[in-house]
């Protein structure tokens, strides 16, 4: 009865697919995380540094006139 649903057919081959996934070893995981990590943590840095100058100068920029 359900067989013919496309749902039904979705879901199976969604099942087929996962079958096929290779997932990482341990150490792979704990690598990949950890370079995720330093690239966000680095990225953010860069950031902050970066708002802070833009802010300042914005800041000077505005107080010249005064």
């Amino acid at each position: 009865m359900f067989k013919n649903l496309k749902a039904y057919k979705f879901f199976d081959q969604v099942k087929q697919e996962a079958k096929k996934v290779i997932w990482p070893v341990k150490k792979e995981l704990i690598t990949s995380t950890s370079i995720v990590v330093v690239a966000v943590l680095l990225f953010s840095l860069v950031s902050l540094v970066l708002d802070y100058g833009i802010h300042n100068l914005i800041q000077f920029l505005l107080n010249i006139g005064k």
